[in-house]
């Protein structure tokens, strides 16, 4: 019996992830394959989606637009701080990696984008916000399957 993938089931798949421009920004190829249940938001929709329906061994390449990856990137999120706000013994420097706290306590991560003078620029969006990503996806089994009883 073959079977497909379903929303509830537990997939193992491999995949690269690039993007347009061809550049690879994550792999499994040597690693263990990826295991995770469909339907869970656990990852993005645009990948969820692409596993629906595949069948064990089958292989599929997917574009994802912004809409069912990471967002589109918020300027909310893009943060003006004095320098003066950082601890003495920080040293900033571009591409580093802030957490900071909202009003409800919760973590934010933010990457330092820019540095003047009296400020640095954070933002707090998702790096692959805003991009088209392109995966190569092979779904390699169902590792549990959801069972509907009445």
């Amino acid at each position: 019996m073959i079977q497909t993938a379903q929303s509830g089931d537990t997939v193992k798949v491999h995949y690269s992830g690039r993007f347009e421009s061809g550049e690879i920004f994550d792999s499994s190829a040597g690693a263990q394959p990826f295991e995770f249940e469909l339907g869970c938001g656990q990852i993005i929709p645009g990948f969820e989606n692409a596993i629906l329906g595949m069948q064990t061994g089958a292989k599929k390449t997917v574009t994802i637009g912004h809409e069912e990856g990471y967002g589109e990137h918020d300027e909310n999120l893009v943060f003006i701080m004095p320098i003066t706000d950082l601890p003495d013994d920080l040293t900033p420097h571009i591409g580093m990696q802030l957490q900071l706290v909202d009003q409800e306590e919760h973590m934010l991560p933010a990457v330092i984008t820019e540095i003047l003078d009296d400020s640095i620029t954070l933002d707090a969006n998702h790096p692959l916000a805003g991009v088209t990503l392109v995966f190569d996806i092979e779904r390699i089994e169902i590792v549990s399957k959801l069972i509907l009883t009445t």
